[in-house]
């Protein structure tokens, strides 16, 4: 799941041999209603999405540790420039 997108790639089987398990199973799309604004795309697109998405992190990250230096509250400025 990438925002508002999702896709289903079929991982195989994996073998977890640890104190904690968790269950994880299939969702049946015919009992379980996803929300309104999810859309299913290929595994090439959520492949690009991911990416996407992690490149916008990394490029926060790197705003983030420029303006420490500052000493400024980061989020606040942030929030006031996307306001302009």
């Amino acid at each position: 799941i990438v925002g508002d997108l999702y896709c289903d790639i079929p991982l195989g089987l994996y073998i977890i041999r640890e104190k904690n398990v968790v269950m994880i199973g299939e969702l049946d799309v015919e009992k379980e209603e996803l929300p309104a604004q999810m859309v299913q795309v290929s595994e090439t697109e959520i492949k690009r999405a991911q990416n996407a998405e992690k490149e916008e992190m990394l490029l926060t990250g790197t705003k983030q540790k420029r303006m420490e230096f500052l000493d400024l509250d980061y989020e606040a400025f942030y929030l006031c420039v996307a306001a302009l």
